[in-house]
C-alpha cells in the first residue's frame, strides 16, 4: 500500500490510513494528563464508546495497566451496558468519533444528570453534543475521517487511552514513542505476498487470533469494513478449543504475535482443519506464512494494527472495491 499509486491514492481509505504515520509523530502524551489525574484520583476508570472508538483504545490500555501491575481498576464497556452499572466511583472517558454516537451519548446524559463530576470526551470534532455533557473533552488532531472505517483516529485514541496509564505509572512515554511513525509507515507498505491475498479471497471465513488487547479484534471489525468478508476473532487460545469443528477447508487464520509455547498446537489443530495460517510477528515462526514487521517494544500493538490494515486493503483492492463506502455500514452507526 503506496500513495504513489492511484490505484491505492484514489482512496480517502489509504490516505487516512497513511496518516497515521504523521499522528503517531505529533501525538503528545501531555494531552491525557487531565484524565489520569482523575484516574489517579479515584483509583479507577470506565473506558466505554461502540466499536472502533472503544475496542482497540480501552483494551490495550486495560492490557499495558495489567501488565505493569497498576494499582488501577481498568474496565471498559459499551455503553449501554455500563448505563447499568454505579459509575460514582469512576473516572470515565467516552469515546467516539463524532460525538454524536447515540449510546456513548445516553450514558454521558445519564452520568451528568447523577452529578458525575469525572466525565470525559474524547473526539474528533470539536464542540461536540458529547463534549456538551461532560466535565471536559479532548479533540484529537487527526481530524474528521472521510472513509466509513476508523484508521488513524483508532490509533490516536489508542496512544491517548494508552498514555492515561504512562501518566499514572510515573513513566515517561516520549522514548517508547520515539521511532513509532517510521515503523508504523514500514508495517503500512511492506510488501503483501500474492498468495495471501488469493487466501482471503479462497476463504469463506476469515479469522483473527490473538491478546484480548483489541488489536486482533479490531482487525476482525475491519475486514467486515474494508473486504466486505466474514471474519472472527479468536480470544487467545480459543483457535484451538472448540471452533475448528466449523472451520472450512481454505479459510484463513491470521495469527498476531501467537503465543510461542502453542506453536505446535496451533499447528496440529490448524492442518487437521486444513486452513491457511499466517502470522504477524516480529521474529519468523513455523506457520505457512509470516508478515514480518518492526519490534516497537511497548508500542507494538499499533505496528500490528498497520499490518492488518495493509493485508486488507490488498484485498480490497484485488475485489474492485470501493474502499471508502461500504453499502451497509454508516460512517456514524447508531446517530442521536
Amino acid at each position: 500500500m503506496n500513495l504513489k499509486e492511484n490505484k491505492y491514492a484514489q482512496y480517502y481509505l489509504v490516505q487516512e490510513m497513511m496518516g497515521t504515520v504523521p499522528t503517531v509523530r505529533q501525538f503528545n502524551p501531555a494531552d491525557s494528563k487531565f484524565v489520569a489525574d482523575a484516574v489517579a484520583k479515584a483509583g479507577r476508570v470506565m473506558f466505554s464508546g461502540e466499536g472502533s472508538s472503544r475496542i482497540m483504545p480501552a483494551k490495550n490500555a486495560r492490557r499495558k495497566a495489567m501488565t505493569w501491575g497498576l494499582d488501577i481498576n481498568v474496565q471498559n464497556e459499551g455503553s449501554h451496558q455500563a448505563c447499568e452499572y454505579d459509575l460514582s466511583k469512576y473516572a470515565v472517558l467516552l469515546d467516539s468519533n463524532s460525538g454524536r454516537t447515540k449510546e456513548t451519548l445516553l450514558l454521558a446524559k445519564k452520568l451528568k444528570a447523577e452529578g458525575h463530576k469525572a466525565t470525559f470526551s474524547l473526539s474528533a470534532n470539536p464542540d461536540t453534543p458529547l463534549e456538551q455533557e461532560c466535565v471536559k473533552g479532548h479533540v484529537l488532531g487527526c481530524g474528521w475521517e472521510e472513509a466509513v472505517a476508523a484508521t488513524k483516529s483508532v490509533v490516536e485514541q489508542g496512544l491517548f487511552c494508552e498514555s492515561i496509564m504512562w501518566h499514572v505509572a510515573g513513566k515517561d512515554m516520549a522514548p517508547a514513542l520515539k521511532g513509532l511513525a517510521e515503523k508504523v509507515e514500514t508495517a503500512l507498505t511492506l510488501p503483501v505476498p500474492a498468495e495471501i491475498v488469493e487466501w482471503v479471497k479462497g476463504a469463506h471465513t476469515i479469522y483473527f487470533g490473538g491478546m484480548n488487547d483489541g488489536v486482533a479484534e479490531e482487525l476482525t471489525l475491519k475486514t467486515n469494513e474494508i473486504t466486505r468478508r466474514k471474519s472472527d476473532f479468536l480470544e487467545g487460545t480459543y483457535a484451538v478449543h472448540g471452533i475448528e469443528e466449523v472451520m472450512q477447508e481454505g479459510d484463513i487464520v491470521f495469527l498476531v504475535n501467537p503465543i510461542e509455547a502453542e506453536y505446535d498446537k496451533f499447528l496440529k489443530v490448524f492442518a487437521g482443519a486444513k486452513v491457511h495460517v499466517v502470522a504477524i510477528d516480529t521474529k519468523p515462526t513455523p506457520f505457512e506464512r509470516t508478515i514480518i514487521v518492526p519490534d516497537a517494544g511497548e508500542m507494538q500493538p499499533y505496528v500490528y494494527l498497520c499490518a492488518g490494515w495493509n493485508i486488507l486493503v490488498e484485498v480490497g483492492i484485488s475485489d474492485g472495491i470501493n474502499l471508502d463506502k461500504p453499502e451497509r455500514a454508516r460512517k456514524v452507526g447508531n446517530e442521536m
